[in-house]
């Protein structure tokens, strides 16, 4: 994962922030010896300068075409994949693939936008944003930046809630799949969610405790590895049981009015709102932009960093485009009108159970990393923010050292400690209240595609280029901006719709599955 130096702030000890020490000016250079051209020696710190620091004073990045597209990859592909088979049953064989190659253009082309929004004023030798907030004040700058800000903590907040749930969901499929097999499919194997979502929580509690970001990184490695191995297995299933039945399911308009789900028959208003609530999911797959100038800042120069995350970003949507259609498509193809809003935990597959266990259990680990990566940009926006509130709190400020066997000393702040116990005890609190898979995605993507995804690139693009009102250009940028709102909006009323409609059956706290 990104190291803390090029996505998080400054530590702060006794309210004081602590000295970065990526930073580097020449005053660090070894002083200049007497009797010594004063324009060659100039030139000659320059250079020693040059060789491991950029232009900011930043130690050298050393990212490339390949580790870029890796973490746009690793980024986007997580659990918004389980659901778009699920999203494509609702859209049907024509709608459902087009829409999806829709929002991969849109995603692609507004990226790259934002992509040449790095730097400010000039593209290639403009200052640097280290991140989205960043560029978002450098190029628009006043009440936008709150705006951008609120929403985007507030999504990475319903992202915790989100992937709270989607764990709880697969360790209860690991549970059921074992009853399954144990009773031949006779028990319906009834449980809640609610102990599941408790354990997640208490693992969240632990793993929160880590200060920062570049200490997740081992974490974040294993998150990866864990997203592919479950979609790969996904894939798989959904390619054997097409196989098995010899027949692709499914029809050309998706879900049929009429048909009985676990939410009761379909009904034209409801085949409607089902139908939003998948372009929810597909935009909350493609979700990515609010990590993409992070991912940004660690590409060298020259060339141009926009050069080369233009490229990277290509390639990654090209391939991830490619994997969600293969996924999306052949689970549908695979059960049809009854494609399951979670792949691995709808119980479309039954069999080889151990199989099932193995996905669900790399789901589970992917989500406690992804948990993490997600929320340590909020932890730590919090946390500097209150210490700088409350510099003289020693509770807020001070860092104690405290020895763990084998380990070493570990520093230990109390505000840290309770401010976020406090904050997964909430989001496991709202997960265990609408525990709803498909909705929270649903929402989240409708939530977050328009603002983050389309709006602010625009934005900032057409005021990085000096884009005159009214031109053509101009109002080709506000047509797809209200195209997209559109989209949003419709995902979310469909998202709403869906929560209303579950909430008549569920009752907090009781059996769930």
């Amino acid at each position: 994962m990104l190291p803390r130096s090029r996505t998080m702030p400054s530590r702060i000890h006794h309210g004081v922030v602590e000295e970065r020490h990526d930073f580097m000016h020449y005053s660090h250079v070894e002083a200049r010896a007497p009797n010594v051209d004063t324009e060659t020696h100039a030139m000659n710190i320059e250079a020693d300068y040059s060789k491991s620091f950029d232009d900011d004073g930043r130690i050298k990045r050393t990212g490339t075409y390949w580790t870029a597209s890796s973490h746009i990859i690793t980024a986007v592909i997580g659990s918004g994949v389980l659901s778009l088979a699920w999203a494509v049953g609702q859209l049907g064989w024509i709608a459902g693939p087009i829409i999806m190659i829709l929002f991969a253009l849109v995603i692609l082309y507004t990226s790259n936008l934002l992509a040449q929004c790095y730097r400010s004023g000039d593209p290639v030798t403009g200052p640097r944003s280290y991140t989205y907030m960043d560029a978002v004040k450098a190029h628009l700058g006043g009440k936008k930046v709150k705006i951008c800000g609120m929403i985007q903590y507030i999504n990475l907040f319903g992202v915790a809630i989100g992937y709270t749930i989607a764990a709880s969901v697969s360790m209860m499929a690991i549970e059921r799949s074992n009853c399954f097999h144990k009773t031949h499919g006779k028990d319906p194997c009834h449980m809640s969610s609610t102990g599941y979502m408790i354990t997640f929580g208490v693992i969240e509690i632990i793993f929160s405790q880590i200060p920062d970001f570049d200490q997740v990184w081992w974490l974040s490695i294993v998150a990866a590895i864990m997203s592919f191995t479950y979609s790969f297995i996904g894939l798989a299933l959904g390619i054997a049981e097409t196989a098995a039945h010899k027949e692709i399911r499914g029809s050309l308009t998706g879900i049929s009015i009429g048909a009985v789900t676990s939410a009761g028959t379909v009904t034209p208003t409801q085949k409607l709102w089902r139908s939003f609530q998948a372009l929810g999911a597909i935009a909350f797959s493609y979700s990515y932009s609010i990590i993409l100038i992070e991912i940004q800042d660690t590409i060298k120069s020259p060339p141009a960093e926009y050069k080369t995350m233009k490229k990277a970003t290509c390639l990654s949507i090209f391939a991830t485009t490619t994997f969600y259609m293969l996924c999306g498509c052949m689970g549908y193809a695979a059960f049809g009108d009854e494609a399951p809003g979670n792949l691995l935990t709808g119980f479309g597959f039954y069999n080889p159970y151990w199989l099932i266990d193995i996905a669900n259990v790399a789901i589970v680990v992917h989500l406690v990393g992804a948990y993490q990566v997600f929320c340590q940009p909020l932890f730590a926006f919090v946390e500097k923010w209150c210490a700088k509130r409350w510099s003289k709190s020693d509770f807020v400020t001070a860092e104690y050292d405290l020895p763990i066997p084998y380990y070493g000393a570990y520093q230990v702040n109390f505000f840290r400690v309770v401010w976020r116990t406090i904050f997964v005890m909430i989001t496991t609190l709202i997960a265990m209240l609408l525990p709803f898979f498909n909705d929270v995605v649903g929402l989240l993507g409708a939530f977050g595609f328009w603002p983050l995804t389309v709006y602010f690139p625009i934005e900032m693009y057409m005021s990085q280029k000096k884009i005159k009102r009214w031109s053509s250009q101009w109002i080709g940028f506000q047509i797809l901006s209200l195209g997209c709102l559109l989209v949003s909006v419709a995902a979310a009323i469909g998202s709403v719709a869906g929560v209303v409609l579950d909430l008549k059956t569920y009752k907090p706290f009781k059996t769930s599955y």
